[in-house]
């Protein structure tokens, strides 16, 4: 496949079915055809997380790390990440909505940034050096924010039914979302597996960069630590009983976006030794 695919045709090929497993989900649902449509969503999920997860591997290889050398790599990835939390927990949530929303999410998050060239004009060579736990330290921080991306997918579920109640709607879409109280449960699940997937990769930065301070990069490290205090705050204050579902997970949303948009000034900040033009 690789072979005669370049990454970014894989890239493009992901995106695709996801925007079409999404597509079909709802035509399905407008037309209250479930018999099978968990089927076709899944599939063309799984066939555009096989073509994204080659694309990024190909990536990986030329530049002999993980893919995030650039902003289009790094949302590739944050997409990715969601896609496979999903296929890993969603059975476990019990969802049955969840497919859908991350079908539009991963793919319009996948999509639009295959759109923008200057994301895509350089790749990063060896960014982590030959430091396989600062490499670890980015995974497991770009993955954590997979992790809030379905946070805010299962948030805007709590909002959408929230809203359903209060308006009496018992049709459509409304019908098929879990309640309150359940969608509550998840959204503190999901926040507790973010913090500690963050926690876990600043602690392993810290373990190296304690030995090493001059490599420590000021505003990349202050914006990540900021993401990560904004979110553990959250979680205490929910924890905590200060914070009702509704208020936590419009909260939920807030913060996704502000990680989302903390992703341009990180990967700007971040010191590469070599790059290389990317494929096109």
């Amino acid at each position: 496949m690789t072979s005669l695919l370049t990454d970014r045709a894989m890239l493009w090929i992901g995106a695709v079915l996801y925007l079409a497993g999404f597509g079909a989900g709802i035509i399905a649902l407008a037309r209250r055809q479930q018999d099978g449509a968990r089927t076709v969503l899944n599939t063309l999920l799984a066939g555009g997380l096989l073509l994204q997860t080659a694309g990024l591997y190909v990536r990986g290889m030329a530049v002999g790390g993980c893919p995030l050398g650039n902003k289009l790599e790094i949302v590739q990835f944050v997409a990715w990440s969601a896609m496979v939390l999903y296929f890993l927990v969603g059975p476990a949530f019990r969802v049955s909505l969840l497919g859908l929303f991350t079908a539009g999410y991963a793919g319009c998050l996948a999509f639009f940034s295959l759109l923008i060239p200057e994301w895509d004009v350089t790749r990063g060579v060896k960014i982590f050096g030959h430091n396989p736990w600062i490499e670890f330290h980015a995974a497991l921080a770009v993955f954590s924010y997979g992790v809030f991306g379905i946070l805010t997918l299962t948030s805007i579920m709590h909002l959408l039914q929230n809203w359903n109640l209060k308006h009496k709607r018992l049709d459509g879409l409304f019908w098929f979302l879990p309640s309150l109280v359940q969608l509550d449960q998840i959204n503190l699940r999901l926040l507790l597996a973010g913090v500690g997937l963050l926690s876990l990769s600043l602690g392993v930065g810290a373990s190296w960069w304690v030995r090493d301070t001059a490599s420590v990069d000021g505003p990349k490290l202050t914006l990540t630590v900021g993401i990560w205090l904004a979110y553990l705050v959250t979680l205490l204050l929910r924890w905590r009983r200060h914070l009702n579902s509704g208020r936590f997970a419009w909260l939920c949303l807030a913060l996704f976006t502000a990680a989302l948009l903390s992703l341009g000034p990180i990967n700007a900040s971040r010191h590469t030794q070599m790059t290389l033009p990317s494929s096109r």
